[in-house]
């Protein structure tokens, strides 16, 4: 870990104008600056810390729905009441990451903007071919060991896989991200890796994630999220899905969902092809498959990991099902 200089934000206009500085970097509950720093591929020159400004870790909700500052911390964020109640997908994915001691660090906004769990991204002391560390230099796992890596929204450049669970709710849940003078909706807020894989998002330099914004909606109120993985907990996904679903007054019949996969691609995945399927239709078991299969649709398997193109379609029609209460 090379030497840095530290600075402590007294504002938030403060934080952003120095983390606008070249190699600068900012620190909130530093659950991912650290890993990063000890692998070698964060090499900061200066690191912000924002994490005592408190106006960034409220949750406020109203009628029209809750806004979550980026400071706030996982656990807490998954255990208030407002937020199982409303918005339980949001509150299962944070459940269902990381474990509670890393939940008590870790912060909202530096959760949207983890990295990868690639190994080869993570080791450039053995793999120096990383578009993602070096641009230009080759993708290492195309042709490696692709057991966790991505099978939609690939490109020749890069195919990691995004690691989050959060950011998929929120991706379903139709969030906005608030980056203080903008803002972006998440699904729009992580890019495609295509020719860049090292651009991950649409921050820039000077920006900050201010706060997530999450509409009410009946949707919203009756969503789940299902992760499937190798090991019960501390493990990432190796296909999720988020649902939101709204039955017409028949109690059979869709009148809307929401539906976004994870684990599964290099960015937070909607699965619009899905949910169009599925306007208007009877909730049933083969229906749901049928549509559930699209999921996939343009998938590339890079060897070990064609499992995804299967168990994808799956975990998105029991997460469905479940919540038509006939799983």
């Amino acid at each position: 870990m090379k030497d840095f200089s530290y600075f402590r934000a007294s504002s938030t206009d403060e934080a952003r104008q120095r983390a606008a500085q070249p190699d600068a970097m900012l620190l909130a509950g530093g659950t991912t600056l650290l890993d990063l720093a000890k692998c070698g591929v964060a090499e900061p020159s200066s690191v912000v810390d924002i994490s005592h400004l408190s106006s960034l870790s409220q949750i406020w909700a109203d009628a029209g729905g809750v806004t979550i500052g980026a400071l706030a911390k996982m656990e807490d964020v998954a255990r208030s009441p407002g937020i199982r109640a409303d918005y339980p997908a949001i509150s299962q994915s944070l459940l269902l990451a990381a474990s509670p001691q890393l939940r008590n660090m870790a912060t909202i906004g530096g959760n949207l903007l983890q990295r990868t769990r690639c190994p080869y991204f993570r080791d450039p002391g053995t793999f120096f071919a990383c578009n993602k560390r070096n641009p230009g230099s080759g993708c290492s796992a195309i042709g490696g060991v692709t057991r966790n890596q991505a099978v939609l929204g690939t490109s020749e450049a890069c195919i990691a896989c995004y690691p989050g669970d959060l950011a998929v709710a929120l991706v379903a849940l139709e969030a906005t991200i608030d980056l203080g003078d903008r803002k972006v909706a998440a699904d729009d807020f992580f890019v495609l890796p295509g020719s860049t894989p090292e651009r991950e998002t649409l921050l820039e330099r000077g920006e900050m994630v201010m706060a997530v914004n999450i509409p009410a909606s009946a949707v919203a109120r009756n969503s789940t999220y299902l992760k499937v993985r190798d090991r019960k907990s501390y493990e990432f996904a190796a296909a999720s899905a988020a649902v939101g679903l709204e039955l017409e007054a028949d109690g059979k019949t869709i009148r809307d969902i929401r539906v976004a996969l994870g684990g599964v691609a290099t960015k937070p995945w909607r699965a619009r092809s899905v949910e169009k399927a599925l306007l208007g239709k009877v909730l049933d078991a083969g229906t749901v498959g049928a549509a559930s299969r699209l999921a996939v649709e343009g998938a590339v398997a890079h060897g070990g990991n064609s499992y995804k193109i299967e168990l994808a379609p799956r975990v998105v029609a029991r997460a469905i099902l479940t919540m038509g209460g006939i799983a």
